[in-house]
């Protein structure tokens, strides 16, 4: 196309946005132009009036028929603002240097496989099918602020947002104003900026809200300030290399984890907190996070008894549990590993697994008597640990009392998951010298052992074996004779009790033992453990 006259055939309102687009101006029109003119006025453009650059501009224009504009070239940029399409646009292959489409109506958008040199613009717009910017190549930003997306796949409301093995330079602004009716579809998508997803509806309550599987972000994911997503937010083996920020938001699945980032890398600080609401399990195993991962005021709604939040074998450098209210369902944190764990004992969930969690430290500090309930709601029962850990914690720390008090009760609980006669033998064990942890119990078993065996022979002194040559007798030495198994006065060999005196020798030589007993095997176990 070429001169200065537009081609005949052409309506009043084709020959007006010709003339615009020669001389680069804006074409504000109410009425209709065909798409088949626009497809021509791009791709056999007419020459530009002197001193202007020749662009097309459209506001507020309806374009009936099918805009094809596959495998184009379109070196400048298409504006199309407040524009009405009577059939979704074809972009498949094509080659623009940016799209900026705001306000528009279009019944879908497919541009598979198109490479855009700067933005991509679909702002404000109301589609009613899917986009479909699979494989697609966005040297900027890709802004989606304020449009209303409705998908219509398989099911209605899935695949409205298709984003797959695609590109994008900088960052994707999706967040204030936008609402998906349907599936958005991020996997195996490279962002070299930031996933701005603040303040945005993603809804799908059949399905997944959001697939992110294997995303790769340079910046940000940004969901912070008021995401409300219905369905489950997918995010396994997504990479971030700033942080994953969920700080007020919903996140709400009628029939599946609300949540679920298997293998996330976290470059800095995964903030499911201040407000963060997830009705749902969250399950999130395996994960990195090399900052903070924070629950802090956070509310998980799941049904007592089930799943509520699953994080095993996972890495940060900080896990904060204050949640908002206790969690009622069961939390799992197995084998995870962690820097600071904090925690409040009003804020506990109600069951926790711990089985395998390694620590340094635990914020607040507080006694062992305020941490030890927390080790009693493993709904598996009983494991040591958890125990072991708690008290390695206190050691590091240099608190040895706190440290006992928890091994002490490790050692009772144990004792209990035994048969009757370990019981048995761990209540004695117990009784007297705390599993060997309270020492000072045993000096004081034996004080008054002695005390009693002294007064009970001064009282009543036993015969001498051989009345003829009888020694001096000495109830508090006889009585160390009869006690102290390896102790031999002498004592013991040149007198002997009768009557109910015998008894009372017998119950002696037998507290003796089990004295020595058990304060060997707690000897042995405190060894041990050194």
């Amino acid at each position: 196309m070429s001169g200065s006259l537009a081609p005949a055939g052409w309506s009043g309102s084709e020959r007006r946005m010709w003339a615009a687009f020669r001389r680069g101006e804006w074409f504000t029109h109410r009425g209709e132009v065909r798409a088949r003119v626009v497809r021509r006025l791009l791709l056999a453009p007419p020459q530009a009036e002197a001193g202007h650059v020749p662009r097309l501009r459209l506001r507020n224009v309806s374009i009936t028929g099918r805009l094809d504009l596959a495998e184009a070239v379109l070196p400048g940029t298409l504006r199309l603002h407040g524009c009405r399409f009577e059939q979704a646009p074809c972009l498949d292959g094509a080659t623009l240097g940016a799209l900026e489409m705001r306000d528009c109506e279009l019944p879908g958008l497919s541009a598979v496989g198109v490479t855009i040199g700067w933005k991509c613009e679909i702002a404000g717009c109301e589609v009613r099918g899917p986009i479909d910017l699979y494989g697609a190549s966005i040297g900027g930003t890709l802004r989606l602020e304020g449009s209303r997306l409705t998908g219509h796949g398989e099911r209605r409301g899935e695949g409205a947002l298709q984003l797959l093995c695609a590109t994008v330079g900088g960052d994707v602004q999706a967040g204030t104003g936008l609402r998906v009716d349907g599936c958005t579809d991020l996997r195996d998508t490279s962002v070299r900026g930031s996933v701005v997803l603040k303040r945005a509806e993603l809804r799908n309550p059949a399905g997944a809200a959001l697939r992110a599987n294997r995303l790769h972000i340079g910046g940000d994911f940004n969901c912070r300030g008021g995401l409300v997503a219905e369905g489950t937010v997918d995010l396994c083996d997504a990479r971030v290399g700033g942080g994953a920020l969920f700080q007020e938001a919903v996140l709400d699945s009628p029939h599946g984890p609300a949540l679920r980032a298997h293998g996330i890398d976290v470059g800095a600080e995964f903030n499911l907190c201040d407000g963060f609401t997830a009705r749902g399990r969250i399950s999130m195993s395996s994960i990195t996070v090399r900052s903070r991962l924070s629950f802090k005021d956070a509310l998980i709604e799941a049904p007592a008894g089930q799943a509520a939040l699953i994080s095993r074998r996972s890495t940060a450098s900080e896990l904060d549990l204050r949640f908002r209210e206790p969690v009622k369902g069961t939390v799992d944190l197995s084998h995870t590993r962690v820097t600071v764990l904090k925690g409040t004992p009003p804020r506990w969930p109600v069951a926790l697994r711990m089985e395998g969690v390694v620590y340094d430290s635990l914020l607040p500090q507080l006694p062992a008597a305020q941490r030890l309930p927390l080790l009693t709601r493993d709904p598996e029962g009983f494991t040591p640990q958890p125990y072991e850990q708690l008290a390695a914690s206190y050691r590091l720390h240099g608190h040895d009392g706190d440290a006992r008090t928890v091994l002490l009760a490790k050692q009772r609980r144990q004792h209990t998951t035994l048969p009757w006669p370990g019981r048995v033998w761990g209540g004695l064990q117990d009784i007297t010298l705390g599993y060997g942890y309270r020492p000072m119990r045993a000096v004081w078993w034996l004080c008054a052992i002695m005390l009693s065996g002294s007064l009970l022979f001064t009282r009543w002194p036993p015969q001498a074996v051989d009345p003829g040559k009888p020694p001096h007798f000495q109830a508090a030495i006889y009585t160390f004779d009869l006690v102290l198994p390896l102790v031999d006065f002498g004592q013991e060999q040149a007198f002997s009790p009768r009557g109910g005196l015998q008894w009372a020798a017998v119950a002696l030589v037998c507290l003796g033992w089990l004295l020595a007993t058990t304060a060997a095997a707690a000897a042995n176990r405190t060894l041990r453990r050194a």
